[in-house]
Order: C-alpha cells, then structure tokens, then sequence
C-alpha cells in the first residue's frame, strides 16, 4: 500500500496552500510555444507576483499543467519553510544563517512505490514530448523540461548522492540533453564515469514539493546528500523510490521523472537558453545527451518551472536570501568576528552582488571580510562585486550601500581586483576561450578607515531616541516602511 502524501512532500497540496493564501494565479488556455513564457516573463520583472498554474495549454492533454513563477514572493518563501506570511527579507537571511549553524539531517527512507509511478514507461512507449513543455523564452532553442529540477547522480567511489538544479532540454521522445557548469557536483561525478569509460546513470525529477526542489539550487557542501539537507529542512524524512533502471533514488511524491544514462562523448546540440544573468551568454553548443530509459509521472502531471531571465528572477531571488545567509555563516566559520549582515542582491542574479555588514574590530578587518565572502564557497560562483560596509548601512538598502562606498572608500586604497576566479560560460564578462569559466572581481572596502573612526563626522540623522519619540505620537502619518 502506498504511504500517506503529507503536506510536506506533495507539490499538490502546496499549490492548495498558496491558493488560501492569496498567492496563486490560475490560467487557461495559454499555448506553450509563446503565451506561457511570455505571461511568466512579464509576471517576473517585479517581486511579490502570484504563482502561475496553467491548464488546458492548446495541442495537450487539458489536464496536464505547468507551473511558474514559484518563488518571486518573500510570502510565498516564507510558507514554503513554514515561517510566518509576515516574515521580512531579513528574516530568511538569518534562518538561514542560524539553520547552517545547526543544521539537521534527515536520511531520506526507500519506499517500494508512490504517485510518481502511477505511469511507467519504457523502450518504445517513452514519450516526453506529451508533456507541454513551454519555450520559456522567444529566442530559447528549444524546450527546457528542467529548469525546475532535481537533476540526480551517485559518486561511483563514495556512493554519495548529489541532486542539482541544472538545465535539461528535451530534444525527442526519448532524448534529453543536461547542461551543468563546471566545478558543479555534477559535472565532476559525471567526468568521474566518464574517466572510466562508462555511462553516468542520471536521474530528472521535475514538480515536487518547492522545499525539496530548492535545495537543489543551493550550495551544499561538497559530499552531503541533498536529501539529508532537504529532510532536516522540512522536517520529516523525503520518501524515494529507486529508478528501476539506475536504481537512483527519486522523490516517490514527484509529479515527473525520467532516468537513463549518459554516456561518454555523446554530445547533442544544446541551447540558446535565456539565462540568469539576463543574456543568451551560452549560446548554442554541444552538451551531454541523456538516452532515457524509464519515464514515470502521475496521474494529469505538473510541470514545474524556476524560469532564469533578466533579474529579477524566479530562478534566482529565492536563492538570494539562502546564499546571504550561507556566505554569512561561511565568514564566521573563517574566524571573522561581528558580521552584522549579509545580503546578496538581486538584481545581480543574486550572486553577482554581495554587500557584508560588520562591527570593525582591528585595522584590516574589512578588507578581510571581503576577500573571504569573494571565495567562500557559497559566495565564490560567478561572483563580481563585493562590498564592504559598517554595522549603521542596512547591507539590503541599495542607497545606503552606494552612499557608503561614495563617502567612505578611497578607490587607490580601498578597492581590490582578483583575477582569474570561479565563472561559468553564462557570464557574458568571462575570459576568452582559453580561460572560459573564469571572471574578475572586486572587493571594495566602504567601511570608515580604521584610523579614521575616532574622529569619523557625524552623521545628520535623527537619533533613536528622537525616533522613537516620533513614531509614539505620530504613527498614523509616517511610512509604512519605518
């Protein structure tokens, strides 16, 4: 008998729950060669917008659905990890940040079934072209089932499981491309079969509960299985069932999955995808192919996409508090006491930008806060600016980060240039073909010199006091932001 779905593995029941929140859209009737994607990116340029559930998508089985724009809603994030609807950007930085100070681990247990294998398909019934698959962007070169995925491995030498949110195009009935950037885990365990001369058995999980896909999207560290991650999450263990052919672990709750094999030099064309950085950087190109083997879904499946476009996005401002919370945690395991704040800006795909906040303590402390939060592993990755600032700049309020680095960084002494840093081929700034992958970045110090704080001016601002006198006798006229 299959097991119970409970609230925290059924992307069903938190489609439901955004919707008694006010938080999802439904749509009928878009077609998937222009109309969905075209609804999603408009929906995407500013936060706050509703999820979007499509259904009847023109050529398609009517119950068949696509799901977007999941996670362009600090609300939506919030009841996602079961904080409350009025939790602040601040707030998931700091869970965050206290979640990786103490983070609990959750094993995921082995179940024999479950709804994704109520259609199993093998051979010549595989088709993964009756899902509706949009083309998420007018110039995409093609239809991207995976953008909202678990792309699943195992390490043939450890047997340590990795799941990753990497692009998976949909070429034929039974081929499939995956594109990861390299230094990515799956990228260097495939290499690792591959270096053998045997096929890497894969897995693609698409539309499961935002809480398990979201870890796939986040910097784990290097040899911890997600599902462990994604378990202490949630808070209760994610039900697996084995793929019948690689015998790799899947959500047994997932709305979609196929598994096969990728084998070596088999290459297909790839791309051009719309990316996170807001350009078609990567292009057309050759990426490994997936011969499918098995695909599996449940009864009228929804597929879910974390669509990358010009930020913001929903592909990367839920990952923006994760990432300021982990670089947060990052500084202080380095030893770099009184970090104040951390917030990775979207508007830089959330990786791009990241403004560290601290109390200073000794003379090169900034300086060494920067070069830390620039090569952490959370806030290593396609990385560009890093700024510096002291505990009185909101580290998330762009006007008060600018008028730090305007009135308190000296660009000969206080600004840093590294070279030859951790990229990716979907940063239009990346070396040339010779050192592709790599960037350039910045870490400017904003903070007061240090020699300089004891004389520093003050600062033309209300004090506290005067503030809190204000807003006693005058609440009903002032902001609602203050």
């Amino acid at each position: 008998m299959l097991q119970t779905v409970t609230r925290a593995q059924d992307l069903r029941t938190w489609i439901a729950e955004m919707e008694t929140a006010g938080e999802l859209k439904r749509i009928s009737g878009a077609d998937r060669e222009r109309e969905i994607g075209g609804i999603v990116d408009i929906y995407q340029r500013k936060i706050g917008g509703p999820a979007l559930l499509f259904d009847k998508v023109p050529g398609y089985d009517p119950n068949y659905r696509v799901l977007a724009n999941l996670f362009v809603s600090v609300k939506r994030i919030a009841l996602t990890l079961g904080l409350p609807e009025t939790t602040r950007e601040i707030d998931l930085v700091r869970f965050w940040r206290d979640n990786f100070k103490d983070h609990p681990m959750i094993p995921p247990t082995e179940v024999e079934s479950g709804p994704v294998m109520e259609n199993v398909f093998s051979g010549d019934e595989i088709d993964l072209l009756k899902i509706p698959t949009p083309r998420w962007h007018e110039g995409d070169g093609g239809y991207y089932i995976g953008t909202g995925c678990m792309v699943v491995m195992r390490d043939p030498d450890t047997g340590w499981v990795n799941y990753g949110a990497y692009r998976v195009q949909v070429h034929d009935r039974n081929v499939a491309s995956v594109m990861a950037s390299k230094g990515k885990h799956g990228d260097m365990i495939k290499r690792r079969y591959h270096e053998r001369g045997e096929p890497c058995p894969i897995a693609v999980v698409v539309g499961v509960h935002p809480g398990i896909f979201s870890v796939a999207g986040l910097e784990i560290p290097y040899g911890n299985n997600e599902y462990d991650a994604a378990g202490g999450l949630l808070g209760e263990s994610i039900r697996v069932v084995k793929g019948p052919k690689t015998g790799l672990p899947i959500p047994a709750d997932a709305e979609i999955a196929f598994e096969g094999y990728v084998h070596p030099d088999d290459l297909i064309d790839e791309g051009p995808l719309g990316e996170w950085t807001g350009y078609y950087a990567g292009g057309l190109k050759k990426e490994p192919a997936i011969r499918v083997e098995t695909f599996m879904h449940r009864d009228d499946p929804i597929l879910t996409g974390c669509i990358p476009a010009v930020p913001p996005n929903d592909d990367t401002f839920y990952r923006g508090t994760y990432r300021a919370g982990a670089v947060w945690h990052e500084i202080e395991a380095a030893g770099v006491p009184e970090v104040k704040g951390v917030w990775s800006h979207e508007a830089g795909g959330s990786r791009m930008w990241l403004t560290v906040a601290i109390r200073q303590m000794y003379a090169g402390h900034s300086k060494q806060a920067g070069l830390i939060a620039s090569q952490c592993h959370a806030g290593a990755y396609a990385n560009r600016m890093v700024v510096v600032v002291d505990e009185d700049v909101n580290p998330a309020d762009m006007d008060q980060v600018v008028w730090a680095i305007c009135t308190r960084c000296d660009p000969r002494e206080d600004v840093e240039i590294l070279k030859g840093c951790w990229s990716t081929t979907l940063d239009p700034m990346a070396y040339p073909e010779d050192r592709r992958n790599m960037n350039s970045r910045m870490v400017i110090d904003a903070c007061k010199p240090w020699n300089r704080i004891a004389d520093w001016p003050a600062l033309v601002r209300s004090s506290k006091a005067l503030d809190d006198h204000v807003r006693a006798r005058f609440a009903d006229v002032l902001p609602a932001w203050f």
